[in-house]
Formats: structure tokens, sequence, C-alpha cells
């Protein structure tokens, strides 16, 4: 996805795979941490290709994000325009948590054993640079259905719709071809969500179960759906859509199921629209009914710069 002739975009627009690794790490104090840090996000490329040639129909990809607080010493560039770290949403019953993270790896493949591959490798580079604050491994459930029995990323733009609605263009060009990401891992109580009916379930979320047909919306005052608190409008009335990649993660020997809400944005504030209309409500006090089953435990933000720009991060 080449913005320019110099500047070519991460693949954000990579498929959803069958696995995927969600790495989140913090730079440590180390004297030479972010001198490493930066040789090795330069290298990315490198190893990705080393990685993605044993097997070229796997899909293999990495997306690297940059969190607000070590931007600058990484880069050493100016911060994109809307890049800070992740602003809690308070609701009256809810709360969008925000917790740390310096450094991003979204690793996506086909095969288990190449993101496992690549995050060997990454980390052998890295070495005590930096410390693993999560690290979760999603994995694609069925008919890209999520752990609560509904088709996840519908309303993701697809085509020539893409690139408006993730990358970064001519209003901050010093991020041109860049991406804002927020993720947040959910985790869910099963045994409560399964015990609706599935009309209250389709009604929570706004689509049927089985075929995924959308319902129409609540009258205006009433409690709205999820998938009408997560469309996002402007004052002119122009929809906003952001590309999500959520995967299902979790464990049934330890009781664990989740889902990894990962959201790449050309504007941030869509994303931090659509989590205040959640949490808060709209009208307030109508949160999104699956807040009630679904808690957020994690909620980071970061830029992921363009190809270009990471791989010459080692010239300075």
């Amino acid at each position: 996805m080449a913005r320019s002739a110099s500047t070519t975009a991460q693949s954000v627009d990579a498929p959803l795979t069958a696995s995927a690794t969600f790495l989140v790490l913090s730079i440590t104090d180390n004297l030479t941490a972010i001198k490493t840090v930066r040789s090795t996000l330069a290298k990315i490329s490198d190893i990705s290709k080393n990685v993605a040639i044993r097997d070229l129909g796997a899909s293999f990809t990495c997306t690297v994000g940059i969190g607000s607080n070590v931007w600058d010493g990484v880069t050493g560039l100016p911060r994109p325009a809307e890049l800070h770290p992740f602003r809690e949403v308070k609701g009256g019953v809810h709360t969008a948590v925000s917790t740390p993270g310096d450094i991003l790896f979204h690793i996506r493949a086909e095969r288990r054993d190449l993101c496992f591959e690549f995050e060997r490798q990454l980390m052998e580079l890295l070495g005590d640079s930096v410390s693993v604050v999560d690290e979760t491994i999603g994995f694609r459930y069925f008919d890209l259905r999520d752990l609560l029995g509904f088709v996840d990323g519908t309303a993701n733009p697809v085509g020539p719709a893409v690139p408006p609605s993730v990358l970064v263009a001519e209003e901050d060009t010093l991020a041109i071809g860049g991406s804002y990401i927020v993720i947040q891992k959910y985790l869910h109580n099963l045994k409560t969500w399964r015990a609706l009916s599935t009309e209250k379930q389709e009604a929570i979320i706004g689509r049927t179960k089985l075929d995924n047909v959308e319902l129409d919306d609540a009258a205006e005052g009433h409690q709205a759906a999820h998938k009408t608190l997560a469309t996002i409008e402007d004052e002119n009335g122009d929809e906003h859509s952001i590309l999500r990649d959520n995967m299902p993660f979790g464990s049934p020997g330890a009781g664990e199921f989740g889902t990894y809400f990962i959201g790449y944005s050309r504007r941030l504030w869509v994303i931090e629209k659509m989590l205040e209309r959640m949490f808060i409500g709209e009208p307030p006090g109508l949160h999104d009914r699956i807040l009630d089953f679904s808690t957020a435990v994690t909620g980071t933000v970061f830029f992921a710069p363009s190809a270009s720009l990471l791989a010459s991060l080692n010239d300075g």
C-alpha cells in the first residue's frame, strides 16, 4: 500500500489468518536499550522475509506499533498529530482501562510455527532491552466467529475503501502511510452469556447469530446494540470506518475465554469516540450491553509508522 514513491505502509491490511501473536513490550532502562530497539525495528523487514520464505502461501506478516511514551526516543522524529497514551474511559458501570506498553508486534500467519519462529528471532535480537508486558496467542474460530458465537469484523472496510480508512494521509504529512492502533484484551463470562436466549444475545450484538444479518436500530433514546454504538459518524454525518483484526484467545482448562480487539485507523479519535459510546453510553447511561459479559483488562495506543520509516531507524 504505497502512498508515494518514497513511503510504503506496513501490511496493516493483511488478511485475517489462522494464527496471530499479539506481543506488547516495554523498553528497559538498559543504557543501550533504545539503540538495540532501533536497530531491531530497522531489521523487521529482513526478519520477516527470513521467516516468510519458508512458506510463501502462509501469508506471514508482522506489523510494528510504537507507543507515545517512547516515540521520541525510538524515532527521533516529530510525533503523529493524535498520538498519546490510551485514555481511560470510565462509565457508570464499566471502565476501559489504560495499561502500559511501548512496542507492539502484531504477528500473523496461517501457521503457528511461523509466528513462533519470528518471535524467537525477534526476542533474541532484542535481548534485555525489553521486557514482556503481555503476549496473547489468537486463533481463527470457525467462520470468523468470536467466542460469543457471532461473526466478528463484518463492518470492516474492503478493497479500495481500506487505505482511506486506515492510513494517515495529507492531514499529517510527517505521518503519511502510518496508522493508529488501539488494542484491548477482553475476557468473556461465557456462563452468564450462554444463559441468555439467542434472541437477547442478538439484540445486544445487533445481528442474527446464525446468518449474521443486521437488525434494525433501536429507536432514538433507547438501548442501542453493539453494532450501532460502534458505528461512528462525524459532525457532518459522514461515517468513519476502522479495520479490526480481532481474534479469539483462551484456555478452556484455565477457564479463560476472550477476544483480542485490535483496531487500525487513520484517525485515533474515531476509536476513542467508539469506546466512549460503548462504555459511557449513547445516550449516557445506556452502555453497550456486551460489556456486562466482556471485561476489558488492557488498553494501549500505538502508531504503526510506514515501513519506510522503520527501515530508516538505523540511519541515525
